[in-house]
């Protein structure tokens, strides 16, 4: 059975929590992911995704002027590498979750998406 780590991406991009939504929308386009690490130091502190961009300028005309720590998803849901990835999708599925950061001993070591998992 494969492994969440032998399909994440160790490629992580991140952002501050006092990253601008429009700062990060930026990053986001730049890079093409639909989401960005929010990180304090090495700690995880939340997840920034394209859903989040949705619903910050649909409730705020200058949404892209304010933090990302104002929009993010806080404490995200965290899968470790060797979670089956039949498990990982399960867990998406359920939560309604297209990314999911990957931890192990309280680091972030990768992010694994949707697509990464169903392909």
């Amino acid at each position: 059975m494969a492994t969440v780590r032998e399909v994440m991406n160790e490629t992580l991009f991140t952002v501050s929590p006092s990253t601008t939504v429009g700062e990060a929308v930026a990053l986001m386009a730049q890079h093409r992911v639909g989401s960005m690490l929010v990180m304090e130091g090495t700690k995880l502190d939340g997840i920034f995704t394209e859903r989040d961009t949705v619903r910050a300028i649909s409730h705020s005309h200058d949404a892209p002027s304010h933090s990302v720590s104002s929009w993010m998803t806080s404490e995200p849901v965290t899968v470790g590498p060797d979670v089956e990835v039949e498990d990982a999708l399960k867990t998406m599925l359920d939560n309604g979750f297209r990314h999911l950061p990957v931890v192990q001993d309280g680091d972030v070591i990768g992010i694994v998406s949707i697509r990464d998992l169903a392909g």
